[in-house]
């Protein structure tokens, strides 16, 4: 290919970063001259307005998304002896802040086109000890909530959303973190809304449960010094929050260009012949889901996908493996005694997934090389098979 890149990396939060750079930069000044390094200003106004894209009376910052989920499960007294389910195909956060509670991680398998939670799955690991269940909503793309929420709801089970890669989701048009009793997301820099490092926050309509949040998150402590509950320490700084409320004005933005590449690469791949192969199958898209696609998911049906994922390394192009041993298998959850077969959907996902470069920014020629590559890789296997 002339005037293609040479190469394409996998995410560049550098450039999506460099528009807003001068802007990010004031604002941190503007912190650093202030003092007020927690509990800022800005902390409140990231709050209000993350409330508002969920539709959620509250939202509370800390310190990351693994956090976030901590003091859901926090805030309902889970623990020892209570089981939450959760998916097996998902960061290691999900199941561990379950587990670091005490309590029993219970692994769900997912649907297969969407790699979400599913929820005849779920229901059939319900019983009397079942305390909360956590659908994350993968890729950018929401778990089946209706049914999910149905579910819980018949028998009283709360559910806490792991929406750690999905803010500005949302399913059948209601924004996700208002389906269940809690939301939790992520600004963790790779996530759509991506600080400068770590940051969290949760969103719900409970009072009291609000409330709560914020006193768990600051060690139990109000007033100072004086501690009613035994929190942690889980405050979204200052600095954090400036830079965040900078990028969420153009969070809608991000996502339609997300949208969009997504949308090129289902045509560029078609064309090049390699989704009528039945090799390489295209992300699923659910009806009644807005997709924001935090990831762009293949699944590579012919058994080859490490080595085109190899070939694609050889030609600069990065590409990454969502998620390669689920939790299931994991070596820290070998005492919990699953086998691999016991979630077939979920062990067959990891040996097919492959991720591919989305994020504001990437071009179009950018996305062609990536394309190109996989064909090219294609036609040589095939050449190889007819000699």
């Amino acid at each position: 290919m002339q005037n293609t890149p040479a190469a394409v990396p996998l995410l560049d939060i550098a450039r999506s970063n460099q528009e807003i750079r001068d802007e990010v930069i004031q604002s941190i000044a503007a912190v650093y001259d202030s003092g007020k390094f927690l509990y800022g200003p800005a902390v409140t106004e990231l709050e209000q307005t993350v409330a508002q894209i969920c539709n959620t009376k509250h939202a509370v910052g800390c310190a990351s998304g693994s956090d976030a989920l901590l003091l859901a499960l926090m805030a309902l007294d889970i623990g020892p002896g209570d089981e939450v389910i959760v998916p097996s195909f998902t960061f290691f956060a999900t199941a561990s802040a379950v587990a670091r509670l005490g309590a029993q991680v219970v692994f769900a398998d997912i649907d297969a086109r969407t790699f979400n939670l599913d929820p005849s799955a779920v229901a059939a690991k319900i019983n009397s000890k079942t305390r909360a269940i956590i659908p994350v909503h993968l890729f950018g793309q929401s778990a089946a909530m209706t049914e999910l929420c149905n579910i819980a709801g018949d028998c009283d089970i709360p559910v806490i959303e792991d929406a750690a890669q999905a803010i500005g989701a949302a399913y059948h048009g209601r924004p996700i973190g208002s389906w269940g009793l809690m939301g939790c997301t992520s600004f963790y820099p790779t996530k759509n809304l991506g600080g400068l490092g770590d940051g969290g926050m949760l969103v719900l309509d409970s009072d009291t449960l609000a409330d709560r949040l914020r006193l768990l998150s600051g060690h139990g402590m109000r007033p100072r010094y004086f501690h009613k509950e035994i929190g942690i320490n889980s405050r979204l700084d200052t600095i954090q929050a400036v830079a965040l409320v900078v990028k969420i004005k153009r969070l809608q933005a991000y996502n339609q260009a997300r949208q969009e590449i997504a949308n090129r690469y289902d045509l560029m791949l078609a064309a090049a012949g390699l989704v009528d192969s039945g090799a390489i199958e295209l992300p699923f898209r659910d009806p009644a889901a807005h997709h924001v696609w935090n990831q762009y998911s293949l699944r590579i049906r012919d058994g080859r996908r490490d080595a085109l994922r190899q070939h694609l390394a050889q030609h600069q192009i990065g590409t990454e493996t969502y998620y390669p041993v689920p939790l299931h298998e994991q070596v820290c959850f070998k005492d919990l005694g699953y086998q691999p077969k016991d979630l077939p959907v979920t062990h067959q996902a990891t040996k097919e997934i492959l991720h591919l470069p989305i994020f504001p920014g990437l071009t179009q020629a950018e996305q062609q090389t990536v394309v190109y590559q996989i064909a090219a890789y294609y036609q040589t296997a095939a050449n190889r098979s007819a000699a």
